[in-house]
């Protein structure tokens, strides 16, 4: 099973967790199981051809479970010891701190999705210096 190694990779790297092996009955394929966010699920197929050579066939998504993160996007660093362990705020109005935060990830990610104002982007993208027209007579 060459292509079991880019997998667990792939799998590892968008957070999947409880890994289960099992060989289906008079084939040579083999059923892994594993728990993965449903935000780390979009473009999970197309990684996973790309990583495994095509060794991978067919992954099948199907839902578990719902969980709460254990992470809360809005917090900021406040004391000396937290901003000495996790860095000061970052400039530009961002509450991200440099610490990897998956729920802020996911709410950006998602407010982005949906066109809403995400809080680490411009909110002009390419503008040109306002000139007034002077009338000369």
């Amino acid at each position: 099973f060459a292509g079991l190694g880019p997998l667990y990779n792939v799998l590892t790297k968008r957070r999947g967790t409880n890994f289960d092996n099992s060989m289906v009955d008079g084939t040579d394929l083999l059923l892994i199981t594993a728990t993965l966010p449903q935000s780390e699920s979009f473009g999970l197929f197309m990684e996973l051809l790309k990583k495994s050579s095509g060794d991978v066939s067919c992954p099948e998504l199907t839902f578990s479970h719902f969980q709460m993160l254990k992470e809360d996007p809005f917090w900021i660093p406040t004391t000396a010891d937290e901003r000495e362990d996790f860095g000061e705020i970052l400039s530009s109005g961002d509450c991200s701190t440099g610490v990897t935060n998956h729920a802020l990830t996911i709410l950006r990610n998602v407010r982005k999705r949906k066109g809403l104002l995400v809080d680490s982007s411009k909110i002009v993208v390419a503008a040109e210096k306002q000139r007034t027209l002077a009338r000369k007579k």
